[in-house]
């Protein structure tokens, strides 16, 4: 009995050295396996963002990304980053530099000369399309043009089961295609194949556009400057020059005496161009200043 115990004891034993073997041996297939099929895993580590560089077996996503940061220099940050889109493949599609200006003041410094003083702030709103896979070295590249980051967003889009989808619809769009040219020739049939034609243009059109999206990564950037800029301009001191040519008795006179003498000969003018009006009230002036005289007169006579 003793001896059966012993036995028993030595294979269970035997029996759990050999599974801990087998499954040492699994875990560490396991991992290689892991290791070899998703070897972004590895990249990770470096990467500004674990979702940039995302790899995901049978899977397809439509990469974007939205950053927002405080540079020491927005005019130099936009270079640096417009340089690093070139280099890795990529392009600007919108870059809107602006200074927005927060105050605006002129200070007199002689009788001829001022000077403009404008205070304001520098912002640049970009977009730009990057291949997708270089999405994470742009990302890193950005990001070093920082001195602090308000926001960074990233998303990525599974589009897996609209690929399929739009799969079957182009199928599905060529088999009514082939139902259609079967049908005989008349105005149902032109409009049923219009409209076939239609949907399958506008078919291809989301599939370029999603391909497009695929291969090309989307990234909104906003940059501006934590602290205010000042500008200090030369200008004229505009108020000596009002102020000195703001009235001048000598060419006033003068001009008022051109300008009656023009006066004149303008209402001159006036009375030629309605010389039959004038021509008539003068006549009839005429006449009621003689028949008012003749009235006068009548008692006179009678006496």
């Amino acid at each position: 009995m003793k001896t059966t115990y012993i036995t028993l004891s030595l294979s269970a034993v035997l029996l759990l050295g050999i599974y801990s073997c087998k499954k040492g041996e699994v875990s560490s297939k396991e991992l290689e396996a892991y290791a070899t099929t998703d070897s972004a895993a590895v990249v990770l580590s470096d990467s500004i963002s674990s979702v940039a560089d995302m790899k995901v077996k049978d899977k397809q996503f439509i990469k974007t990304a939205d950053v927002n940061m405080e540079v020491k220099d927005v005019y130099n940050a936009t270079i640096a980053i417009e340089k690093s889109v070139q280099d890795l493949g990529g392009f600007v599609t919108n870059s809107n530099l602006q200074s927005n200006v927060v105050s605006e003041n002129t200070y007199n410094t002689s009788n001829e000369k001022a000077m403009l003083v404008k205070k304001y702030q520098t912002e640049n709103r970009m977009q730009v399309r990057i291949p997708t896979e270089k999405l994470g070295e742009l990302l890193t590249a950005i990001n070093t043009n920082k001195l602090f980051l308000n926001s960074r967003s990233i998303n990525a889009e599974d589009v897996t089961a609209n690929i399929k989808y739009s799969e079957l619809e182009g199928k599905r769009n060529q088999k009514t295609s082939e139902n259609i040219s079967k049908l005989k020739t008349n105005k149902d049939k032109v409009t049923l194949d219009d409209k076939n034609m239609s949907e399958g243009n506008l078919q291809k059109l989301s599939s370029m556009n999603m391909t497009d999206d695929l291969k090309y990564s989307t990234i909104d950037i906003y940059i501006k400057e934590p602290q205010l800029r000042i500008a200090e301009i030369a200008v004229t001191n505009t108020t000596s020059i009002d102020n000195k040519y703001k009235y001048n008795f000598i060419y006033d006179a003068k001009d008022g005496f051109v300008y009656g003498f023009y006066l004149i000969q303008r209402s001159i003018v006036a009375l030629i161009n309605v010389w039959p009006l004038v021509l008539i009230a003068a006549i009839i002036i005429y006449f009621l200043r003689k028949r008012k005289v003749s009235k006068h007169a009548q008692p006179k006579n009678q006496e």
